[in-house]
């Protein structure tokens, strides 16, 4: 494959990796296999997965300052949390073997899946103090796994938000991009320090991305919101399946 052919296939893989990621928090679903099935190592493809995702947080940010407007409180405690998890977690991917992880992510993903397809009102109500803690305690966790590998990150921030938030899930969703934009940047500054990055490959995959993010919340806001979750839910529980078998 010619460098130009593979810049236009790591443009289109942006593009869908990049609606996927705005909508549900499931860019990786998409991205990191057509990496590894183009021929890159797991770390190298985890690497270049995350800095091309940085895109897309620019992206879906830029398309969703309606939304975030309203969101600034949550901000002040959702990303310090996150990025601060999420050094931790980049510096742990060149310490610890992958499969520690691995095999605990299924039941991160099925949860995820789980708490997105139940009902609102029953999946949040008026939580209890201590549930509302559980969750933010999720959301540094969420921040350490974003920085280590990553793959649906998005949707487990998402599941955790629909118990902290009172926000429709429009807005929740946009605040969801923006926080995982910047963990993706901070990670990508962590990994810039350990090893080399192929900005040859980052590119072209980071403007499919930065396209795919644009044009995402587009799509939020034109889909009815339980459509959308049921969506969002069916694929983690189907990504949850499949890891099981991959891992256990």
């Amino acid at each position: 494959m010619s460098f130009t052919q593979l810049s236009f296939t790591l443009i289109l893989i942006g593009v869908a990796a990049g609606i996927v990621s705005t909508v549900g928090g499931l860019a990786s679903l998409v991205s990191y296999p057509a990496l590894l099935a183009l021929g890159l190592p797991p770390v190298t493809a985890n690497v270049t997965n995350t800095a091309g995702l940085i895109f897309t947080g620019v992206g879906a940010s830029l398309a969703s300052r309606k939304e975030l407007k309203h969101q600034k409180r949550e901000l002040i405690t959702l990303l310090p949390l996150t990025l601060i998890g999420c050094i931790v977690g980049a510096l742990l991917l060149f310490k610890i073997p992958a499969e520690t992880f691995q095999k605990i992510v299924p039941f991160f993903i099925l949860s995820a899946g789980i708490l997105i397809l139940l009902p609102r009102h029953l999946q949040v109500g008026q939580p209890a103090k201590w549930q509302v803690s559980l969750a933010w305690l999720g959301v540094f966790l969420v921040g350490i796994y974003s920085g280590y590998f990553g793959a649906a990150s998005g949707v487990l921030m998402l599941s955790l938000l629909s118990v902290i938030s009172q926000a429709p899930f429009q807005e929740y969703n946009a605040t969801k991009n923006l926080t995982m934009g910047l963990a993706n940047c901070i990670a990508t500054l962590v990994y810039a320090l350990q090893t080399t990055i192929n900005w040859g490959l980052v590119l072209p995959l980071g403007i499919g991305f930065l396209i795919g993010g644009l044009i995402g919340p587009i799509i939020v806001r034109l889909l009815p919101e339980r459509l959308t979750k049921i969506g969002i839910g069916i694929a983690a529980l189907g990504l949850a399946v499949s890891l099981f078998m991959q891992t256990y």
